[in-house]
């Protein structure tokens, strides 16, 4: 095994989550096929990564109750940049919302901000170590 295909997010609905994540954040439609009884297999990939998002439609109330809380209101997933500034101001430009203001950290420039469900999400640039 040597690397981490997909992870999952639980979403509303298929068409809003892909507004979000393709429109707002500029990941790539890297899949989208239709699965029969409403059901479709969707990715979304950052530019330029390797792992994806599955986005899962909730259909069970165990589920629906779960969108917008998937990590317990800890930060679940870690948008990488090389450009934290671009980026930070891109996202903004589109809408979405941050947390906090961007803050120097030791392992890099961060902030926390929220998917369309309320997911929180880090919007990090690491720092470069060896360059």
């Amino acid at each position: 095994m040597s690397r981490l295909g997909a992870v999952s997010l639980l979403v509303r609905d298929y068409d809003e989550a892909l507004a979000f994540y393709v429109g707002k954040l500029g990941f790539e439609l890297s899949e989208d096929a239709d699965m029969g009884g409403g059901k479709r297999w969707v990715r979304v990939t950052p530019k330029g990564g390797q792992t994806s998002l599955l986005l899962a439609r909730a259909t069970t109330g165990q589920q629906q109750s779960a969108v917008g809380n998937q990590a317990g209101g800890r930060v679940w997933l870690f948008l990488e940049t090389d450009d934290f500034a671009r980026d930070h101001a891109a996202i903004t430009a589109g809408g979405v919302r941050f947390r906090e203001e961007p803050r120097s950290e030791p392992y890099g420039m961060v902030a926390v901000f929220e998917d369309l469900y309320g997911n929180a999400w880090d919007l990090i640039e690491p720092v470069r170590t060896g360059d």
